[in-house]
């Protein structure tokens, strides 16, 4: 199977996954769901979503040091097709966990913002490291674990810039997930991560 079919499968599984916790979550109440997540007002404020923007241009172009995500930023193919559908029920589903759910229940515990921030980081880099272990390789693995937890560190401080309203790092999420995505799915099933251009 190629790495483009085998790409495309794995695009979809997470689409499919991630699309159905979007499903029940907005299936109650859409205006309600909305709300939650601030679309529904102006109260992020300026600074959170010029961060989220920032947040977004940064990690793509540090992606593009991939082959794969380069030959694939602008690219129309299925696997961008795809990548939509990754990019916004990921956003969605991987934000309203990792920031909104989490850094929150940490927040109710009476964790300090600078934990909340690391922890989130942390908890969105280990569950991202798989990339990396694609084919097999400890250091891909490692460094998938590390750039996306910086990535999650990142989105932590969007999400707390935007005075805990989720949107911009959603938007943010959407972003990298439509641009970088479908590259790095690729990158990691060729095992380009393991390589010395890879973003770790």
């Amino acid at each position: 199977m190629s790495a483009e079919k085998k790409s495309a499968i794995i695009l979809a599984a997470i689409a499919l996954s991630e699309g159905c916790w979007v499903y029940f979550n907005l299936r109650p109440s859409f205006s309600g769901f909305m709300r939650y997540t601030g679309f529904a007002s102006n109260d992020a404020g300026a600074v959170g979503w010029i961060l989220g923007v920032i947040v977004a241009i940064g990690f793509i172009a540090l992606a593009a040091r991939l082959p794969s995500v380069r030959q694939n930023l602008f690219r129309p193919s299925f696997l961008k097709l795809l990548a939509l559908a990754v990019a916004v029920t990921a956003a969605l589903c991987e934000e309203c966990i990792f920031r909104k759910w989490f850094m929150d229940y940490l927040q109710h515990g009476g964790t300090g913002v600078a934990l909340q921030v690391l922890a989130s980081g942390a908890v969105f880099g280990l569950a991202h490291g798989v990339w990396g272990f694609f084919r097999g390789s400890l250091a891909a693995g490692i460094g998938a674990t590390l750039a996306t937890g910086v990535l999650g560190l990142a989105l932590g401080v969007v999400y707390v810039s935007s005075h805990r309203i989720v949107a911009p790092a959603i938007v943010a999420h959407f972003l990298i997930n439509l641009f970088a995505e479908p590259g790095l799915v690729l990158a990691a099933v060729k095992g380009e991560m393991g390589r010395r251009n890879a973003i770790s």
